[in-house]
């Protein structure tokens, strides 16, 4: 993945909790694993397991514009960021199980956290 696929896929991420993205239904083995792992990343704040698997419909394996990828992450942001003050997000991710705007939040923070020092940016 190059800087340019990762800002695309960081923005498909994003567009899980806008509802533009549906993830199709897991095994609930690796539901269970989500939680858990959920849970792990608040006690002990942590972040993204290195080589967790990605979701089929998340994986940008093409080519892309960083400065289109850069400009959508960040007008998806902005749509995030207003649903996350409207209290409009989700109550339930297909892996991790029960979401309040604080797991959506911490989550997506690591999210991007770590594909952002994945690159030193």
């Amino acid at each position: 993945m190059n800087a340019a696929q990762m800002l695309y896929h960081c923005d498909l991420v994003l567009q899980i909790p806008l509802q533009k993205i549906e993830l199709q239904k897991i095994n609930y083995i690796f539901r269970a694993i989500g939680i858990i792992t959920k849970k792990e990343m608040h006690i002990f704040n942590n972040g993204i397991p290195h080589n967790m698997p990605t979701f089929q419909k998340l994986i940008v394996n093409f080519e892309c514009s960083f400065e289109e990828a850069r400009n959508n992450l960040l007008k998806t942001l902005d749509f995030y960021w207003d649903s996350f003050e409207k209290q409009s997000l989700p109550k339930e991710h297909i892996l991790f199980g029960a979401m309040k705007e604080k797991d959506w939040g911490f989550l997506e923070y690591k999210h991007l956290d770590h594909h952002l020092k994945q690159f030193n940016v």
